[in-house]
């Protein structure tokens, strides 16, 4: 049986991955198909035969539903664990769900779980990098982790998620694919984290970008929501992600949107939510053509530049008040 494997090439996307590599849940000639952050398509970049497997990490059903179509009408088994919004389900007997969309799941996690917890060190890292420091540290507490490596699992989640953001392969420090072949060695993410150059190499990258960050200031402000503007450069590219969740975390009442400058002049967009709002993160980013994501984190891959006005009043009235 052939394995294929599509995953989010963020922290999620590779701890994931990683978990499932680690229990010998996919084959060790499996094809891996990923890219930067935001590209979610991925699936039609598979081809698959009747027989063989595909698993899919950290992609939304939603905007792959056309490709898992094509893929079980040829005989194909598909393995789905996610948490973004999926809309409805293809009922199949080739179709195996396991997607949770609770606001206090990753789909690390839910590998995790289906694992029942055997290399839970790197579910913990990737709840962090999603920007799911109460999951991460439950989990943690819930398998006696210590404070030290708490504090390198939450560094290296965080790398592992800036190292996805990127326009382009070109932005980013690693290829996706080829990070997975330097994590694969690792049972424990602790040693990724002592030994690899690569892990230096991240940590080096992310000094510099959130220095070039530091100096930014909201753009638009209103009672209910912060919205800042990034550079087309690639240093802004590749913070994007990993600052908006740093920027909720200073403001956790108000929901804060990120625009970050396309090399093209358009632009997208990275939204954090409370809890408490009044509207879920990605139920705002879905009512635009390329939106999505999950409750409380989404955002939107294109943005005409021309249509970049509206959007900001569009914004600031779906969130007209801070979150209780």
């Amino acid at each position: 049986m052939l394995d294929h494997c599509a995953f989010n090439g963020d922290a999620d996307g590779l701890c994931a991955l990683q978990q499932l590599r680690l229990a010998g849940e996919l084959d060790a000639a499996v094809r891996l198909v990923s890219g930067v952050k935001r590209d979610i398509g991925l699936l039609q970049r598979v081809q698959a035969g009747a027989g063989e497997r595909v698993t899919v990490l950290d992609i939304a059903h939603e905007q792959n539903r056309s490709d898992v179509a094509r893929l079980l009408e040829v005989g194909v088994r598909i393995r789905y664990f996610d948490h973004h919004f999926a809309g409805a389900l293809p009922q199949h007997p080739g179709f195996e769900s396991f997607i949770d969309t609770a606001a206090d799941v990753c789909t690390s996690l839910l590998v995790d779980r289906f694992l029942e917890g055997r290399f839970h060190r790197w579910a913990v890292a990737a709840a962090f990098g999603d920007g799911m420091p109460g999951p991460a540290r439950a989990l943690a507490a819930r398998h006696g982790l210590g404070e030290e490596d708490i504090g390198g699992l939450e560094e290296l989640g965080l790398l592992l998620n800036y190292n996805a953001y990127g326009e382009s392969l070109a932005d980013l420090h690693f290829d996706p694919v080829l990070l997975a072949a330097k994590l694969l060695p690792y049972d424990d993410p602790l040693g990724f984290v002592r030994d690899s150059l690569s892990f230096v190499r991240l940590r080096e990258g992310y000094a510099a970008d959130m220095a070039a960050a530091a100096s930014l200031d909201p753009w638009q402000a209103g009672a209910g929501a912060l919205l800042y503007r990034l550079p087309a450069e690639p240093w802004a590219r590749r913070v994007s992600g990993v600052l908006a969740n740093q920027l909720a975390a200073r403001d956790p009442q108000r929901a804060l949107g990120l625009l970050s400058a396309r090399a093209d002049g358009d632009w997208t967009f990275s939204l954090r939510v409370p809890a408490t709002a009044s509207l879920e993160a990605d139920a705002f980013c879905r009512s635009f053509a390329t939106g999505g994501g999950r409750k409380r984190a989404a955002g939107i891959n294109r943005l005409a530049a021309e249509d970049l006005q509206d959007f900001v009043g569009q914004f600031l009235q779906a969130y007209p008040h801070a979150a209780l």
